[in-house]
């Protein structure tokens, strides 16, 4: 088994889009009409696979968002990231170093969903793995 995707209910798709592209995803896909709305596929830079399906219902807007606590996206360079992010005009938190190689920061989605970006430390596995708990 493997986790394909997550399905990110948004307000305003146009808007929701625009944030995402400027973080970094691009569109690879469109459905337009579902019993959930539509459906907006997104990949990342170097991932073989979608990752983030961005469902839209203009009748059904986005009123909480603490369901999901957060995503995460891994970043090869945070701070670089971030100084990227700024010029895009997307505010991202401070990085916060975690010792030998490790940092993240937080930034905010339109609709109110919190991201994490993560700089793993050199040789880190690609994902979270039960390593990083032992």
């Amino acid at each position: 088994m493997r986790m394909l995707h997550l399905g990110l209910r948004v307000t305003d798709l146009e808007r929701s889009l625009a944030f995402y592209t400027a973080v970094g995803y691009a569109k690879v896909g469109h459905v337009p009409e579902t019993g959930f709305g539509s459906l907006t596929m997104l990949q990342l830079p170097g991932d073989p696979f979608v990752s983030l399906e961005l469902v839209h219902d203009p009748a059904r807007p986005v009123t909480d968002t603490g369901a999901v606590s957060h995503l995460v996206i891994q970043v090869g360079d945070l701070g670089t990231t971030v100084a990227d992010l700024a010029g895009r005009g997307i505010a991202a938190e401070p990085p916060t170093d975690h010792g030998e190689g490790m940092a993240t920061s937080w930034l905010t989605d339109p609709d109110g969903y919190r991201i994490e970006l993560v700089q793993w430390p050199p040789g880190h596995p690609e994902g979270m793995t039960a390593a990083d708990f032992a």
